[in-house]
């Protein structure tokens, strides 16, 4: 694992790089604001979801345990029409298991799980989310973007996070003080015909407050 305290070509400071699901655990050391696992997609399923229509990709919100992370999947890829096939039952595994993974990490009983389908500039301006934390994966598209903020202004150098490469960043609410500075946003894909399904796990430890 590369924990990164200086600018290099495919990272930024502050920012841990790991070959391995267990190196996630890295967003707890010092001044880590966020970390990246680093991975290659599945070619197979790489291909297959780059070409689903997009009216066919599994899209939800809801706010669940970790152990129902796998039939609230599948439950949105039968909302969506999505087929049944071995590219499909891939996704629903990695889901879950980036979702177990991650309230393992920061301690969570429950998750908002998100999957999204985007096809314009969502969330463009550069910014941090006010949770503890948030895990991002991009499955299609452009991956996640972010940079180093200097007195609040706009990042001067931005990288992108791989399709396919898990990020964590830690939120507003990471009990640090003071902040990294790291900054990150979704890509402007508007007018470029681009479609990027990505999945968003927060935190959650009292759904009731979520309500």
């Amino acid at each position: 694992m590369t924990y990164v305290r200086k600018v290099i070509k495919d990272a930024a400071i502050g920012v841990a790089i790991t070959d391995t699901p267990e190196g996630l655990s890295t967003i707890h050391r010092p001044g880590c604001a966020a970390v990246i696992w680093r991975r290659q997609p599945v070619r197979s399923f790489q291909d297959w979801v780059n070409r689903l229509d997009p009216s066919r990709l599994p899209r939800t919100r809801i706010i669940i345990q970790p152990g129902e992370v796998r039939d609230a999947v599948r439950h949105s890829c039968d909302m969506s029409n999505t087929p049944d096939c071995p590219e499909q039952a891939h996704l629903v595994d990695d889901v879950t298991t980036l979702a177990h993974g991650f309230a393992e990490i920061v301690g969570a009983p429950y998750l908002r799980v998100r999957l999204d389908v985007v096809t314009t500039n969502a969330c463009k301006k550069f910014h941090i989310d006010a949770v503890s934390a948030r895990l991002i994966c991009t499955y299609r598209g452009t991956g996640t973007q972010y940079g180093i903020s200097t007195n609040g202004a706009e990042p001067k150098r931005v990288f992108t996070a791989s399709t396919g490469a898990p990020i964590i960043l830690r939120g507003t609410l990471w009990p640090e003080d003071p902040p990294s500075g790291l900054l990150h946003r979704s890509p402007p894909i508007a007018g470029t015909g681009e479609t990027r399904l990505l999945l968003v796990l927060d935190p959650v430890f009292d759904p009731e407050e979520e309500i």
